[in-house]
């Protein structure tokens, strides 16, 4: 390791990662506030042409990304549309890439294979970790990792007459059916056991991420995509398999992409790029970032489709020992981009504190629906929407302060269906940055996505059919 990239890893691991190592649809509900505003959306359409399908799909194969599954993720490719349209000529200074809600790090990583400087922000701790193991993979010791499969790929299958390790079973964590089969959960123990005694804090992190990587694949749950049992997905409970086995061959596919990782780095003198990743809400940002630092900003926030990207991790977070019970979990929730329909449906009215008439009009409409069904009707929704585009209002304004003159965003959003009604969120996020000092150069349609009635009407939608078309965009913004 040089000593630049020394320096890098130490600045890092100290200063931003605090983990304990124990389709387009238009609003229809009348005019638009001002004519401009409309003569603005009509001229801002474009085609797909320059960028390519954001989903995460494609990095399933793709080395670096494809150690952990992330529905919530775009790909790299997209990523690479991304820079190659905003940082086409790149000579002398590295720019400042910005990933506010990060996931597993899709875009640091692809910014870092570009040789340049990263940071991004991740409530989710499990996610967080991935993100930073990645972002510090070259720093690893290649060979203790192989020692390290050699060693899982020795451990038996077969548990009888021993006496797993009880203490690595997360005592807070329930299921509604055992979420291990009996042959199972000894092998998952004795792995826990293994893990929690690796002295290299890199690689025993790295093994956690592959082990939370295939934890799932190895239960009685599944993502279909959300996180469901089996049987609830019609399939058979998984009675046994060969967990160390599975795990192994994760880690022999992260093996090669670390050997490979190195490789492109060091060719390309990219070793001492800043690369970080703050586990916290960007919403709170205070000082990790200056102001004017960040050349360009990509991301894609939480969709307003009420999601629980939490819960649907509930399993890493419990036996990976980031959580250890209901309580934790709650924070997560509560401190959410948009919140969650669940942490808000039942307080007191939420205002909308951001400047939008034609917004203020649809949540007075949503507030007004089901209203027999209290919480569980338009007035719990109302909060929901208010919620979220209240945080997208805070996200303008912090963004704003650390990009720089000039500098472009990009966002890929969704539309929604609340209570059946139509909310084209990439528009009103468009609005919302132009009351923040963006100027909105277009908004590129990506895909439209093929839902039947079980989306389009669910009980976020009012459970109504709808023949409303759910689609992902990207918003480009560009700072004033």
């Amino acid at each position: 390791m040089t000593n630049t990239a020394a320096r890098e890893a130490s600045r890092s691991e100290a200063m931003l990662f605090p983990v304990d190592e124990t389709t387009h649809v238009a609003l229809d509900e009348g005019p638009s506030t001002t004519d401009r505003e409309d003569t603005r959306l009509t001229r801002i359409s474009a085609t797909a042409d320059s960028f390519r399908d954001p989903a995460f799909m494609e990095n399933r194969v793709a080395p670096i990304h494809r150690w952990v599954p992330w529905i919530a993720g775009f790909s790299g490719q997209f990523v690479e549309d991304v820079f190659r349209e905003f940082l086409p000529n790149v000579l002398s200074q590295r720019p400042l890439v910005l990933d506010p809600f990060a996931g597993v790090g899709t875009s640091l990583v692809q910014a870092m294979l570009h040789g340049y400087d990263t940071v991004g922000f991740e409530i989710n701790p499990y996610a967080a970790l991935a993100a930073q193991v990645k972002l510090r993979a070259d720093l690893l010791d290649e060979w203790r990792l192989d020692e390290l499969i050699r060693t899982v790929e020795q451990i038996p299958q077969n548990w009888d007459g021993q006496t797993p390790p009880e203490q690595y079973r997360p005592a807070g964590f329930r299921s509604r059916i055992p979420f291990f089969s009996a042959r199972v959960e000894p092998q998952i123990l004795g792995l826990l056991e293994l893990l929690n005694s690796i002295p290299d804090k890199l690689l025993a992190d790295l093994a956690r991420i592959a082990f939370g990587a295939v934890m799932v694949k190895v239960s009685n749950y599944t993502y279909e995509p959300s996180l469901g049992s089996r049987p609830g997905a019609g399939k058979p409970l998984l009675e046994d398999a060969h967990v160390s086995a599975i795990f192994a061959a994760k880690l022999r596919e992260i093996h090669e992409d670390v050997i490979w990782l190195k490789s492109e780095l060091s060719e390309n003198g990219y070793a001492s790029t800043r690369r970080e990743i703050c586990c916290t809400n960007f919403l709170t940002l205070q000082d990790q970032l200056p102001s004017g630092s960040v050349d360009l900003m990509i991301t894609s926030p939480p969709y307003m489709n009420n999601y629980h990207y939490v819960r649907n991790t509930r399993p890493q977070l419990f036996w990976l020992s980031f959580v250890e019970n209901s309580s934790d979990l709650r924070q997560l929730e509560r401190d959410n981009f948009g919140k969650f329909w669940q942490t808000v449906r039942d307080v007191q009215t939420i205002p909308l504190q951001c400047d939008h008439a034609k917004l203020a009009h649809l949540v007075a409409t949503i507030r007004e629906t089901r209203v027999e069904s209290g919480a569980y009707g338009g007035p719990g929704w109302a909060n929901y929407v208010a919620s979220y585009f209240n945080d997208c209002d805070r996200f303008m304004r912090i963004l704003h302060h650390v990009l720089r003159h000039g500098g472009a965003g990009v966002v890929v959003i969704g539309n929604s269906i609340i209570q059946g009604i139509p909310i084209a969120t990439d528009q009103i996020l468009g609005d919302l940055a132009g009351n923040n000092g963006f100027t909105l150069e277009k908004i590129i349609p990506l895909r439209t996505k093929r839902v039947g009635a079980s989306i389009t009407a669910s009980s976020v939608r009012r459970g109504e059919k709808s023949a409303v078309t759910l689609y992902e965009n990207a918003v480009v913004l560009r700072k004033r």
